[in-house]
């Protein structure tokens, strides 16, 4: 060992017992996080159940010919409103109108028939009590009488028919409302008559009001029956309970409306029950088809609010984090309700004296089992449509 190896060791055996000796003062604490908190809104609201639906014509009628024959003309516009009786489609009348000259003429024959018979008849009753001719001769007159009575009722019945079908040639709106595109071009041969065989024209669907569709699932359905059966909400069956719909590019539930219909059965493949409700369409801006959400009345409740932002999801299900005594995060499987005022209602999983994290939670950090440091933060609510 050198010299300046001997004069190194006892300074580095120094320096290494003061290390070894030392003790920290103070271990650093991690600070606990900030976050706002509040308990839950406490409210008295009402409550509406939204469901999915489309909207469907109160009346639609699919037009067709009464009589067969060719198209000679075409009297509307593709798509325009039409009012009940206009003139749609003219048939050819010729035919029909031969017809009715026929039968025109079988009856003036058996008119004339007739009045040969009534005068045989009347000539006869004075010679039959004299006994110029006998009493099977005069009944034989009166058959013959009663029997050209029968055939003239029958040859007027033929003109009547005749004549209603030269009116069919003239195909009118049964309704008022909007037609779609003629499907078959002037010139064409359309089958007429009473069978489903019989050749679609076109088809027209009212405008206003119009129903809007939708279905409900069984466990609603049971909250409604048992609310009606305990007085808290009337079932709509009985009583034209609100609506409020709002199509795909609107914000609020704007268009208002009543229930008139509850189908007397659930599916049994889907487990839901159909309702339709009626709402007015002066605006004529709701189109049979077309796609809405509708909110339906489900009573008044005792609710809890929150903010939206602060549900998180796990998974399948939705939780809130509190902060209990200890000020430590715990998460709160909660069940969702709608938004009411800018708020989601909370309908189980929690207390109205629960401390919910309403700020700072999108924080990372922020999560179960974590010291936080709450905050005292008031719960904004906001008036919507």
């Amino acid at each position: 060992m050198t010299v300046r190896q001997s004069a190194f060791w006892p300074l580095a055996a120094i320096v290494a017992a003061l290390v070894v000796g030392e003790t920290p003062v103070h271990a650093q604490q991690p600070q606990a996080i900030p976050v706002g908190v509040s308990k839950p809104i406490a409210k008295r609201i009402t409550r509406w159940d939204e469901y999915p639906g489309r909207f469907e014509a109160v009346n639609t009628v699919e037009v067709r010919a009464r009589v067969s024959g060719f198209i000679e003309k075409l009297h509307f516009k593709d798509g325009q409103i039409v009012k009940e009786g206009d003139l749609l489609f003219t048939l050819d009348r010729r035919p029909y109108q031969l017809a009715v000259d026929s039968a025109k003429a079988d009856a003036a024959r058996y008119q004339a028939t007739l009045q040969f018979a009534l005068a045989d008849l009347q000539r006869a009753e004075p010679l039959v009590k004299s006994g110029a001719i006998s009493d099977q001769v005069f009944d034989q007159r009166k058959s013959t009488l009663s029997s050209t009575q029968a055939q003239l009722l029958s040859a007027q019945v033929a003109v009547k028919t005749a004549e209603l079908n030269l009116e069919w040639t003239e195909v009118r709106a049964a309704i008022s409302g909007r037609i779609s595109d003629h499907k078959v071009d002037i010139g064409n041969l359309v089958a007429g008559g009473q069978a489903a065989s019989t050749t679609l024209l076109a088809t027209i669907v009212t405008q206003d009001p119009i129903h809007f569709l939708f279905d409900i699932s069984e466990t609603d359905f049971l909250r409604y029956a048992r609310q009606n059966l305990s007085g808290e909400r009337a079932s709509s069956r009985e009583v034209s309970s609100p609506v409020r719909i709002r199509l795909a590019d609107e914000d609020g539930f704007t268009h208002e409306g009543k229930m008139n219909f509850v189908d007397n059965q659930l599916s049994t493949r889907s487990g839901t029950l159909r309702g339709r409700a009626i709402v007015d369409n002066k605006k004529d801006l709701l189109q049979p088809g077309l796609f809405g959400r509708l909110q339906l009345f489900g009573g008044e409740l005792d609710a809890l609010l929150v903010p939206d932002s602060a549900i998180v999801s796990d998974q399948a299900s939705k939780i809130v984090f509190m902060v209990g005594p200890d000020n430590v995060v715990k998460p709160a499987p909660v069940t969702l309700g709608t938004i009411v005022d800018g708020l989601r209602v909370i309908e189980k999983g929690l207390n109205p004296d629960d401390q919910i994290i309403i700020g700072g939670i999108a924080n990372p950090a922020v999560r179960p089992g974590v010291k936080v440091a709450p905050q005292p933060t008031p719960i904004q609510a906001v008036a919507t449509k």
